[in-house]
């Protein structure tokens, strides 16, 4: 494997590397500042080319990676960091984007199950809703784009509690006539949240139910505290998945039925989109809607300045009344 960046190296003349983030077996990620932009920092994905790989193979690889790269630059949501640059070194890919503080949901849910409690149903579900509308958003754009790899450690949530998806290793623009669209060089994902078409995808394209499997496959890791059994063990054995409520007892039964539908192994038994699964999930639950909590004297203010014509109305038809009564 070729050497990691160092401190102190600069990259493109522009992006000084402060240090490594984290690092896997295709690559690492780096925090950097912009030397352009005074104060700003980014991350910088760095992409290793096997160097077993044929030159048709490799250039593949690097035409796709360029592919992808120009599709994420242009996508904008507070759900995703954005990407600001790319660019090709020797034989290593380089994807820059904003930096995101906070921790992911792997170090949020292990430290919570290392106290021997479980996260918060209402809590999840407001991660829910923030979730959906990230990958709603992504497949509503033009062609789709899958995330296919999203689990714990790839969500962070930002000291204001917003939700981020902040990897995006295989991320692929969705086109069903477009064989490049397939797995090939860039793996399959996440075991525990990957579904099965992801491994198989020579025989069919994965679309937006792929998503929907491993976002259930991450909520009832965040729900139970554990990871779910991957969708090969699955199938091999159905009882290998234990039921999400026999392990977390507060869960409440549509949830952990939503998560169920969600998991589905067959594409086909899955919910179609994000939108249809996100409408089944509120449909089903029997506590509150995501993302609710008790209001506050704020909410209260904020309500009755969105809405003084009707507290107004409702005013003077109390005078009315008070006055055709007691005249």
């Amino acid at each position: 494997m070729p050497a990691n960046l160092q401190p102190g190296d600069i990259l493109r003349e522009r992006y000084h590397i402060v240090g490594l983030i984290g690092q896997g077996g295709m690559g690492a990620v780096y925090l950097a500042d912009d030397t352009r932009l005074t104060g700003r920092q980014c991350a910088i994905k760095e992409t290793h080319l096997m160097s077993n790989l044929s030159e048709a193979v490799a250039q593949a690889a690097r035409k796709q990676f360029y592919q992808e790269a120009s599709t994420l630059a242009r996508l904008d949501h507070p759900g995703l960091p954005k990407v600001n640059d790319f660019f090709s070194i020797e034989e290593r890919d380089y994807l820059v984007m904003d930096f995101v503080p906070g921790r992911d949901l792997l170090e949020i849910v292990t430290g919570v199950r290392r106290e021997g409690r479980f996260l918060d149903q209402a809590i999840v579900l407001a991660w829910t809703d923030q979730l959906c509308d990230t990958l709603a958003y992504l497949h509503s754009r033009q062609p789709p784009v899958l995330h296919r790899d999203i689990k714990p450690a790839n969500i962070k949530l930002t000291p204001d509690n917003r939700l981020k998806l902040v990897d995006f290793g295989l991320v692929k623009p969705l086109d069903p006539d477009d064989p490049s669209t397939l797995t090939g060089l860039q793996g399959a994902g996440s075991l525990p949240y990957a579904p099965l078409e992801q491994y198989v995808d020579y025989l069919g394209h994965t679309d937006a139910r792929s998503d929907v499997y491993a976002l259930g496959a991450t909520l009832y890791h965040l729900l139970s505290g554990v990871q779910p059994a991957c969708a090969q063990e699955r199938f091999l054995s159905p009882e290998s998945l234990a039921p999400l409520q026999e392990i977390n007892p507060e869960v409440s039964p549509g949830v952990a039925e939503a998560i169920a539908a969600a998991m589905a192994l067959h594409p086909k038994d899955r919910p179609p989109s994000i939108a249809h699964w996100r409408q089944m999930f509120r449909s089903s639950i029997s506590t509150a809607p995501m993302g609710t909590a008790q209001t506050t004297a704020d909410d209260w203010r904020s309500i009755l300045r969105e809405n003084w014509w009707l507290a107004g109305l409702a005013a003077l038809l109390l005078a009315a009344s008070l006055w055709l009564t007691f005249g």
